[in-house]
């Protein structure tokens, strides 16, 4: 596998994926537990691009969609509820 890959390391597309961390990712690696391409890897620095299968397992991983955050600063007497039936202010 030492064809050069544009993408990032496989360890940290693991860690990506909600895996592990990144270094006990790297010992998956080294257990023999992650394919890529239907290819056993065992080696680190291995770059993934979107195009490849990652699998753990025998699981075949993604990314997960990217996550956006809203901060909301709830003013007082106004309860974080989408249905209040005392008929309070909610959030929503």
């Amino acid at each position: 596998m030492e064809e050069e890959r544009g993408g990032i390391r496989l360890q940290k597309y693991l860690a990506q994926c909600g895996v592990a961390s990144r270094r006990k990712c790297e010992e998956l690696i080294e257990q023999g537990r992650v394919k890529l391409n239907g290819a056993v890897v065992l080696e680190m620095g291995v770059k993934v691009s979107p195009a490849d299968s990652v699998e753990v397992d025998g699981k075949v991983l993604g990314l997960e969609e990217e996550k956006i955050y809203i901060a909301f600063y709830k003013p007082p007497f106004v309860v974080t509820t989408a249905d209040d039936p005392e008929g309070r202010q909610t959030v929503l």
